[in-house]
């Protein structure tokens, strides 16, 4: 298991793989409802609302006081306003309704402002990818480190696609169109707190996403930070939170990037 692993993030672990069992459980169910008319979409929404009590009860009762801002149920305020958990109990929910197994547990932790832990968990392939500020970046065991390629043209990148009911289509085209003719390959896993973690682990060389919620990143970014890369807004800020975009990378491959996605030039 990972190293140095305090109560806090133990308790986030516990957590993220009380939740995934109960996803894994009903990600079978799911596959099984592939062949009825009426589809599984409900069964889905079930499945991520009950994940997501699960975590909210598992860190209640560890860490009582805490605040939590979840996809489901919003924002609850706690006791103690120092602390909050971002929390998204099934990222990649349209991976999930077809039998995908790219989809996730995102669970971070914010302190006084600032993102201090996170813990992403695939159920499907049990591959558990945790960071602590100040302690690195892990999967399951393995100490994580982005990848080391330097120019974009050895790069393999992944963002995520404006859907229908989506905002953003025409400035995404632009945004591939622009990007495509410089690297080796985009990708798409539908899921952003994959795309993350996938780019902690040097899967991919960068990633970048707009319109985004704060659950959907806040650990993927504690993790990118603790793997040795660089996670800012599209801006260049550290604003992701409040802007909803983000772009990740080691240093060279983000200052690559960001004279083509972002919303100003990268600094030299």
């Amino acid at each position: 298991m990972v190293l140095n692993v305090s109560p806090t993030l133990n308790v986030m672990i516990t957590a993220a793989r009380k939740a995934g069992r109960s996803l894994i459980r009903d990600f079978g169910e799911v596959e099984q409802l592939q062949v009825s008319v009426k589809g599984p979409a409900n069964f889905v929404s079930i499945a991520d609302t009950k994940a997501e009590d699960i975590i909210y009860k598992e860190l209640s009762k560890a860490r009582p006081g805490y605040g939590f801002l979840m996809e489901e149920s919003g924002y609850i305020e706690g006791a103690d306003t120092t602390h909050r958990w971002l929390i998204d109990p099934l990222d990649g929910t349209t991976n999930f309704l077809h039998s995908n197994p790219m989809f996730a547990v995102s669970i971070g932790l914010e302190r006084e402002g600032q993102l201090v832990a996170g813990v992403i968990y695939n159920p499907a392939s049990d591959q558990l990818f945790t960071a602590e500020k100040g302690k690195g970046a892990y999967m399951n065991d393995r100490r994580l480190r982005v990848a080391a390629r330097k120019t974009l043209g050895d790069a393999l990148l992944t963002t995520g696609i404006p859907h229908r009911g989506r905002e953003g289509h025409p400035r995404f085209l632009k945004e591939m169109e622009v990007m495509m003719r410089e690297v080796a390959g985009i990708r798409r896993t539908g899921s952003a707190a994959l795309d993350l973690a996938f780019v902690a682990a040097g899967r991919f060389d960068g990633y970048w996403e707009r319109n985004l919620k704060p659950w959907d990143m806040a650990a993927g970014i504690v993790i990118v930070r603790e793997a040795g890369g660089i996670a800012t807004g599209l801006d260049g800020s550290d604003k992701m939170l409040e802007t909803g975009d983000i772009i990740a990378a080691n240093i060279q491959m983000h200052k690559a990037m960001m004279p083509l996605v972002g919303d100003k030039p990268a600094k030299s």
